[in-house]
């Protein structure tokens, strides 16, 4: 199933589910007891919003051993893990907006995945019980600030600096899902998620072993080598196979 938040005419943003091309209201907790409405509604007339809303927002960096060292960095012996503020979430379609900080903004195109219950302390044998879906990602970055900090909170925390959607699929498999990121049509990014250094299972294990996850939270996968720069006008796209497409303007 395709859970979405949507809005229409300006109305209150809510909960739905996808059939076809058509969102139906869920009622209720999508976490817990819920109900949904009959999917009528066209998909061309709603706005998506950000598919969930997070309480953390946690990301892993060099998880893919090319993106490691294409950087000029080692390939990290346990996951490597931070935080992005939930100001910076942006939706499908939204603009990222270019900082007059930065002289060198780039994409890293990732799998989301989304917490479905409350856990702590979780083991690898049973993370998949805790993961309600999966998304699509863009942890955008300001390279030359992140290497001018040493931290990564500044180059990682701009407003708009988190793309996430523009659905959560319940019943994704990220075992083995091509993931790719094209700028104007250009392709600059493309790996299997096969290819990361720690998988989601222990990602989550990792994650759950330091603080607990609640129902909404994401966790961004790590990216694959290509990441690149992003200048005002570009149109960049993050497609995951079978997951579908995430797409956002840029701008200053």
């Amino acid at each position: 199933m395709k859970i979405v938040r949507y809005q229409i005419n300006g109305d209150a943003v809510k909960y739905g589910w996808m059939l076809d091309d058509k969102i139906g209201e869920i009622q209720g907790d999508i976490f817990g007891e819920y109900r949904r409405r009959e999917a009528k509604t066209p998909i061309a007339e709603v706005k998506l919003a950000a598919p969930c809303l997070p309480t953390k927002i946690l990301c892993v960096g060099r998880n893919y051993v090319d993106h490691a060292r294409e950087l000029g960095n080692e390939v990290p012996k346990v996951p490597l893990i931070f935080l992005k503020p939930s100001s910076s979430i942006i939706s499908n379609n939204k603009n990222i907006i270019l900082p007059p900080q930065s002289n060198q903004v780039e994409h890293e195109a990732e799998l989301v995945v989304v917490i479905g219950k409350r856990g702590r302390n979780i083991t690898p044998e049973t993370a998949k019980e805790y993961i309600f879906g999966y998304t699509i990602g863009n942890d955008i970055t300001a390279r030359d600030l992140q290497k001018a900090d040493g931290q990564w909170t500044r180059a990682k925390g701009f407003d708009t600096f988190c793309s996430f959607g523009p659905w959560i699929d319940t019943e994704f498999d990220a075992s083995d899902a091509v993931v790719t990121c094209r700028v104007n049509g250009q392709m600059r990014q493309m790996a299997s998620t096969r290819d990361m250094v720690f998988n989601v299972s222990t990602l989550i294990a990792y994650i759950s072993s330091v603080m607990t996850l609640e129902p909404g939270d994401i966790i961004f996968t790590g990216t694959p080598a290509g990441v690149g720069e992003l200048k005002n006008g570009d149109i960049v796209d993050v497609e995951i196979e079978g997951l579908g497409k995430l797409s956002n303007p840029v701008k200053v």
